[in-house]
């Protein structure tokens, strides 16, 4: 069976990052200050994140913003990434429907976090900052971060979230191999590790214990910030480059999607392939559906209450309005380390509200299932992430094959699973089981 990669020649490379927030109809409510409840300013951001970041945090008004001559540089390293039509898994399924991914699983360090990592290292390391602190899930965040911070010459911090690091001791193996500092959270190395391990000795960690305790060291140490790899709307940015890419792709292979799909965390992946794609639907009136696959171990999407929350757990961050199951959910050990985080970003949730985009809860068997599907079709071991992702878009084929609606759809694959085979040997096993929310 033919396969088709579709890539982009250098000078093809889109040279800015798409912001949707100044086409969105709403506009995503302001952080809060949580001790006045006033909306936080640039000013009040940047003693935690690189000044640049905070502008484009903030920014509702440009649609575009310029990459850096020395980020967009780094990229043409490994980028563009291939589109691939997956006929193998096509014919598997016997679907009519046509389905692609974006193959972000080649970048370097095996996932698409290296798009902003690359970019917040480099404004950090612009306005005179030494050092980085970051959460990390599953590890390639912060894998991702330790690379960039090396390539910019700063040092690393990283509290991985303690579960995760049991399950996949090779990523914290790879961010010292980086020069990065890696501590499992929650620890005795911060007042906020501490004070979690008084309440809950054997607590397993979460991403929202991991931000407290990295934003903590952040605004203690001299010339330090904090970085993020999800969440946050500057992520999201820089993520953008993925479906800005996918969208050049697709016209190369003559079609548009109408179904995009990606797995959900706190949404770098999501809005990195939807939002380009997502710009048509609110400007020039396509009709693509958006799904955000989600555990339902974890499904603030789909079960989660707007309203204004912490991003952390020990409630360090601005309030941010956002789908949220409270900063205080702990969330089962599913493997799908990466997607354990208690809110949605601020974009996503405006425009989940808005009815722009749905969320779909997906159980852990499922997701290994379609993994599994996935690799003996496609020759790809994907990361438990991504095959949320990969979950959904089989629901979708399937419901091509019942109707005979040959339908268009794009997936992000979003990482590789090569140091997840733990995961799949529990899989194979039988030992797995699914978590659902209570």
């Amino acid at each position: 069976m033919k396969q088709k990669k579709f890539i982009l020649q250098e000078h093809e490379l889109p040279t800015q990052w798409y912001n949707i927030q100044a086409d969105m109809p709403n506009k995503p409510l302001p952080p809060l200050n949580p001790q006045n409840h006033q909306p936080v300013g640039v000013e009040d951001l940047a003693h935690i994140f690189p000044l640049e970041c905070c502008r484009q945090e903030l920014n509702t008004t440009d649609a575009w913003i310029p990459i850096p001559e020395e980020v967009l540089n780094k990229y043409t390293f490994y980028r563009s990434t291939p589109l691939v039509r997956a006929y193998a898994l096509e014919e598997a399924l016997q679907t009519p429907a046509h389905i692609y991914f974006k193959n972000e699983s080649v970048n370097p360090l095996g996932s698409h976090k290296i798009n902003s990592a690359l970019a917040q290292c480099y404004y950090a390391k612009a306005e005179g900052t030494e050092n980085v602190t970051t959460e990390t899930g599953a590890g390639q965040w912060g894998a991702a971060l330790s690379y960039a911070a090396s390539v910019f010459g700063l040092n690393a911090a990283v509290y991985q979230v303690k579960i995760s690091m049991q399950q996949k001791p090779y990523r914290s193996s790879i961010m010292r191999t980086f020069g990065a500092a890696v501590t499992g959270s929650p620890s005795m190395s911060t007042r906020a590790g501490k004070d979690i391990i008084t309440i809950d000795p054997t607590h397993p960690g979460s991403l929202g214990t991991a931000i407290s305790e990295a934003l903590e060291l952040a605004t203690t140490t001299p010339h330090c910030k904090y970085t993020l790899g999800s969440v946050l709307n500057h992520v999201s940015l820089h993520q953008t480059i993925i479906g800005l890419e996918a969208e050049k792709q697709m016209a190369m292979a003559g079609e548009y999607p109408d179904v995009v799909i990606a797995c959900f965390g706190g949404g770098s992946n999501f809005g990195g392939l939807a939002f380009p794609f997502m710009r048509h639907n609110i400007l020039d009136g396509k009709q693509t559906k958006f799904y955000a696959a989600e555990p339902d171990a974890c499904p603030k999407l789909t079960k989660g209450h707007f309203e204004y929350d912490f991003g952390d757990e020990a409630g360090y961050t601005p309030l941010l309005p956002m789908y949220t199951l409270g900063h205080k959910f702990k969330p089962a050990n599913i493997h799908a380390g990466g997607l354990r985080y208690h809110g949605a970003g601020m974009i996503v949730s405006q425009l989940l509200k808005d009815g722009l985009m749905q969320g779909v809860d997906i159980p852990q068997l499922e997701t290994f299932e379609a993994a599994m599907l996935f690799a003996r079709t496609e020759g790809i071991i994907p990361a438990p992430e991504s095959s949320h992702a990969i979950a959904a878009t089989i629901r979708e084929a399937q419901k091509c094959k019942e109707t005979g609606e040959e339908k268009v759809i794009l997936f992000n694959l979003s990482g590789h699973g090569l140091i997840d085979m733990s995961a799949y040997d529990q899989y194979l096993d039988g030992d797995l089981v699914n978590y659902s929310f209570d």
